[in-house]
């Protein structure tokens, strides 16, 4: 279903074809813990990391996701690159898609950009977070973990606190979750909740303890310092005693609620010293399950029709 395709956003995917993702990424769980963590599925295969925004996780798990696949990797530097001689985006990009690549992941900060650029290339194109729009593959490892904990997702109750409004992760949250049966609640600042964010099929709250209230999972949010336009909130302080999590506050939820974060944290202020490094957290495990959900998407997107079917 994804051969070929690419993909720019979950809002995109049906609930069959997230759940295919998911249960490729479980399977390629097992590679990362071998001594030799490489397979020959997408050997001679050419993999593009062009990122315009600074990244560790999403851009260090796709280059290490296609070389466990045992693609060829090029990691494309914007600021070493004709971009910096005033060249066009899609100018580069139409110069990268003449050599022949055979996906081209992207990420810039700017909502629109990978699908802007897949119009003109002939090599599917992956989205790793454009803007405030979506963050597809963050969203899909985050449902990976959740289920890895819970054994399901629907049903679940959902809970994300903090900067909905500028949040990629948030919005690709809020689809995932919901197209997979699970109620989704936000929470932030009235200055941090987007207008009419209900009509995503969300519950919106102001309050952490009525949006903890039951939660399974609770995911907290980075506040998108380099996306805010004035004062959100009066200071961090505030924001932290009002919407930041730690043990105390998290008694509200489920007992066996889990801890959730993208990355990266601003400690003390989102979460608790404690929580970050502790269980419930699973900040980690969603680290590591990026890796594998990469693989698996690579998998899907590049692999060969007959490659697929000999390794099923």
């Amino acid at each position: 279903m994804l051969l070929g395709k690419g993909l720019l956003g979950i809002e995109d995917l049906e609930r069959s074809e997230i759940e295919l993702i998911l249960e490729t990424a479980q399977r390629m769980t097992e590679i990362g813990t071998r001594d030799v963590k490489k397979v020959p599925t997408l050997r001679g295969r050419t993999l593009i990391n062009l990122f315009f925004e600074p990244s560790t996780r999403t851009q260090t798990s796709f280059e290490i996701a296609g070389k466990r696949l045992a693609a060829d990797v090029v990691n494309f530097s914007a600021s070493s690159s004709s971009l910096s001689k005033k060249e066009s985006i899609l100018d580069t990009a139409k110069t990268l898609d003449a050599m022949d690549p055979d996906c081209v992941v992207i990420r810039h900060k700017v909502a629109g950009v990978p699908k802007r650029i897949a119009d003109v290339l002939n090599a599917p194109v992956i989205n790793a977070g454009d803007g405030a729009h979506e963050h597809p593959t963050q969203a899909l490892l985050d449902m990976l973990t959740v289920f890895q904990q819970k054994d399901r997702l629907d049903g679940l109750t959902v809970a994300i606190i903090g900067d909905i409004a500028h949040s990629r992760v948030a919005r690709s949250n809020i689809y995932g979750f919901s197209k997979m049966g699970a109620e989704v609640r936000v929470a932030g600042p009235p200055t941090m909740l987007p207008p009419a964010i209900e009509v995503l099929g969300v519950k919106a709250y102001t309050s952490l303890r009525e949006v903890l209230d039951g939660a399974d999972v609770v995911m907290a949010l980075r506040i998108q310092n380099e996306r805010l336009e004035g004062a959100c909130f009066p200071s961090v302080r505030e924001y932290a005693a009002t919407f930041g999590i730690d043990r105390a506050k998290l008694r509200y939820a489920k007992d066996d609620a889990i801890v959730m974060h993208p990355g990266p944290v601003n400690r003390g202020v989102e979460l608790s010293h404690d929580l970050a490094d502790h269980r419930p957290s699973v900040i980690l495990d969603q680290v590591r399950n990026g890796v594998a959900l990469r693989m698996a998407l690579l998998y899907l997107v590049v692999g060969r029709p007959q490659t697929l079917r000999a390794q099923e």
